[in-house]
């Protein structure tokens, strides 16, 4: 199966859907809120996860390459430790992608407000704006969607780097003093914070069977976005809290202040297209990965049957892209109902990231061969992890809810069909 000729997508364009997953909304909204929590030591945070990135998302590289399936790290699970917990990992993933998605287009629609003005109404219609149009996407086909990822990409990196170029003379050294204003501790509240902006290396794994060649080209777009979001992620935090000084942690819109700050005069519209384009990349290569995701656990009895369309490689399951859709949909309602906006998303997302972590860097060491550099790689993201499990402990209430969820449908699907206990017949 590793060497086997797969679907559409090319390195370029594997690259750019990682890209898009991980980089998303966290560099136009997270530097800032990291700095309020440790002041400049904040930086030592973004450097973990940085270096945490490295092993994880070669973990998922190998694990893709070995075994490409659209269940991804559910499928992991399931050849690991059985359906049980394939199927706690398959809910947390997919549940955890209408509200980090529509999170993120909240994030954006914020920007957009500040540049033309409107109150909520525009939030909320740039959202519901953002969400449809990826969908469009999605619907037509993942060909279509790796092409615009790749456009997308090359327009944040140029974006993105380019802000922070600019930013060099007006760094700072003073502003990093003091370093550590509210305590060496606080670094990691603030790592668990950033989690959010690191999600996404499990992502790609549900498309690993939309590669050409897989096994050769899935590591490599791996290898190529790590280096990229490293980079990315590290000079505009470095910038922001060296640029802006105390003003970093105060900010809605840290990067957009960082462009203002730099080129001068009113730049909010400049800093608005940057955090639609961010968003749209995170939110179009999360909808393709819970949409293959959702049809193959419908494929293997761990979600209602009529969604399991979709599952091979070139198909586009578009019964399970409408239930996303529908989430992220009621997901924007429950935020704009309660008032809670993105907050309350982002929580019910962080968690349910490092549940999905924990569960498939725990079923790398059992697949990947013992000793080899991948399994090392495996060991080493499984054991960062378990660090950030305790560092986002007050985070994992609600994929405890999920996860006793997706235990419950299991029991019932067996009972319904009448299939012996253990057993899921797809």
């Amino acid at each position: 199966m590793t060497g086997a000729k797969g679907g559409r997508l090319t390195v370029g364009q594997g690259t750019a859907m990682y890209v898009g997953a991980v980089l998303g909304t966290g560099v136009i909204a997270l530097p800032a809120l990291a700095a309020e929590m440790a002041g400049p030591a904040s930086l030592l945070a973004w450097l973990a996860l940085v270096v945490l990135s490295a092993p994880l998302a070669a973990t998922f590289a190998a694990l893709g390459a070995r075994h490409p399936d659209a269940g991804g790290v559910s499928t992991y699970a399931r050849l690991a430790f059985g359906e049980r917990l394939s199927a706690v990992v398959g809910w947390c993933f997919y549940f955890a992608v209408p509200p980090g998605t529509t999170a993120a287009a909240l994030f954006a629609g914020a920007y957009v407000e500040q540049a033309v003005g409107g109150g909520q109404w525009t939030v909320v219609v740039t959202a519901l704006a953002l969400l449809t149009s990826m969908a469009v996407t999605n619907w037509i086909g993942l060909r279509a969607s790796g092409a615009v990822q790749f456009v997308l990409a090359a327009l944040l990196v140029f974006l993105v780097l380019g802000s922070v170029l600019l930013a060099v003379p007006h760094v700072d050294m003073g502003n990093l003093t003091p370093f550590a204003p509210h305590g060496w501790l606080a670094i990691a509240p603030a790592a668990g914070l950033l989690v959010w902006s690191f999600a996404g290396w499990e992502a790609i794994t549900h498309l690993a069977q939309e590669f050409r060649h897989p096994a050769r080209d899935l590591p490599r777009a791996t290898g190529i976005a790590v280096a990229i979001v490293g980079l990315l992620y590290l000079s505009v935090a470095f910038a922001i809290i060296a640029v802006l000084g105390p003003a970093a942690a105060e900010s809605e819109a840290p990067l957009g202040q960082l462009i203002a700050r730099t080129v001068g005069g009113d730049v909010k519209v400049v800093a608005a297209v940057a955090a639609v384009l961010l968003t749209i990349g995170s939110i179009n290569a999360y909808m393709a990965s819970a949409s293959k995701l959702s049809a193959a656990l419908a494929r293997d009895g761990a979600f209602p049957r009529n969604l399991s369309g979709g599952t091979v490689a070139g198909e586009v399951p578009r019964r399970s892209l409408v239930v996303v859709v529908a989430l992220c949909f009621l997901s924007l309602a429950v935020a704009i109902g309660t008032g809670t906006g993105a907050k309350l998303l982002v929580l019910l997302t962080t968690g349910q990231f490092v549940a999905v972590y924990l569960l498939g860097t725990a079923a790398a060491l059992k697949l990947l061969p013992t000793r080899s550099p991948a399994w090392y790689a495996a060991l080493v993201a499984f054991l960062g992890v378990v660090g950030l499990t305790v560092a986002t402990a007050v985070y994992m209430l609600w994929p405890l809810v999920v996860t006793a969820t997706a235990l419950l449908f299991l029991r019932w699907n067996r009972k319904r069909r009448q299939d012996p206990v253990g057993e899921v017949v797809p």
